[in-house]
């Protein structure tokens, strides 16, 4: 298993399969991209199905999300999906995405045996999603998030982020639109991982505000605590359920304490923490021919030295290196 110095055992993988992106986020990235990783720098796929099998079956990994970048840019994630479905222990396989591409993807990758998807969403208006990403790709998103429900790929769930004096007056409208469609709603806390490091913790929609304007629309009844385990997401049984929200409060509320992930980069590094400034190297390892368990080791190694927190709340903070976009979410 994944253990570290805590007692934290993770059993998430996040595996990232690309660096690259086709939006441009305002709190992500430059409207002019960012260097990406050559090809030789990547895994293969190869390499992904190996180590996510090392982390199946030797590690205790029961949960594997593919993520990006964007994760649908990646030419071989359907034959991806398909191989780490076959794995024994098969783990649970999910998706994060910001949905372009999907609507002609969805009923292949359910196929291929992926079982849900979390789609990015900040806004229910074409204008303020290109204020946002820089592109004219609002009703992609819609026509994939449409497509992975009518695919099976549920629960559908929509992740947003609120920034401040653009999208925030939307968090009512965005809850009732998800309710009307069958989606599970996230709000996320921006959070310092842009490659520009121009996060202000002043500027950031708080959880707090956030559940303030639900409030004003919705009754919103607190979801068992036992029931959370280690979700991100606290959640909120809507107008007395079954339908829920959540609220993703990696500032001002964060959750390690019950953290149980464990982070792959595109390029085959480890990072046991969102926030690390540290990585372990696999990929070399892989490519050198170590065996499944001398990777296990290595991987084990990685996890032990996570620290108890990602330090959010020090003044000394200091943003990691790699933007989200490099690390995966």
């Amino acid at each position: 298993m994944l253990i570290d110095t805590y007692g934290r055992i993770a059993t998430d993988l996040r595996v990232s399969l690309t660096d690259r992106c086709n939006l441009r986020c305002t709190y992500c990235m430059p409207e002019e991209g960012l260097q990406w990783l050559a090809k030789p720098e990547l895994l293969t796929d190869d390499e992904i199905v190996r180590l996510v099998s090392i982390a199946a079956t030797d590690l205790g990994v029961t949960e594997v999300r593919f993520t990006g970048g964007e994760p649908l840019l990646r030419p071989g994630l359907v034959g991806i999906v398909e191989r780490c479905a076959a794995l024994d222990p098969r783990p649970k396989l999910s998706l994060t995405t910001n949905g372009i591409g999907l609507a002609r993807t969805a009923k292949a990758l359910r196929t291929a045996g992926l079982d849900r998807v979390n789609v990015s969403l900040d806004t229910l208006r074409p204008d303020v999603f290109h204020t946002l990403t820089r592109r004219n790709r609002h009703h992609d998103v819609i026509d994939g998030l449409t497509a992975a429900h009518e695919a099976g790929l549920t629960p559908v769930k929509v992740n947003s982020v609120l920034m401040r004096d653009i999208n925030d007056d939307e968090a009512c409208d965005l809850l009732g639109w998800a309710l009307q469609h069958d989606y599970e709603l996230r709000f996320i806390e921006q959070m310092p991982l842009d490659a520009q490091h121009g996060w202000q913790r002043r500027d950031m929609v708080t959880a707090a505000e956030i559940l303030e304007r639900l409030s004003a629309r919705f009754t919103l009844t607190p979801e068992v605590s036992s029931i959370r385990g280690s979700a991100p997401a606290e959640r909120w049984l809507v107008d007395g359920g079954p339908a829920r929200v959540g609220v993703i409060a990696s500032v001002t509320r964060p959750f390690c304490r019950a953290c149980d992930r464990t982070r792959l980069t595109a390029d085959g590094q480890v990072r046991n923490c969102l926030f690390a400034r540290e990585e372990s190297d696999l990929r070399t390892a892989v490519r050198s021919g170590a065996s499944d368990q001398h990777i296990a080791e290595l991987w084990r190694a990685a996890m032990w030295g996570k620290k108890a927190g990602s330090g959010l709340d020090d003044p000394a903070f200091l943003q990691p290196e790699r933007p989200m976009s490099a690390i995966g979410g």
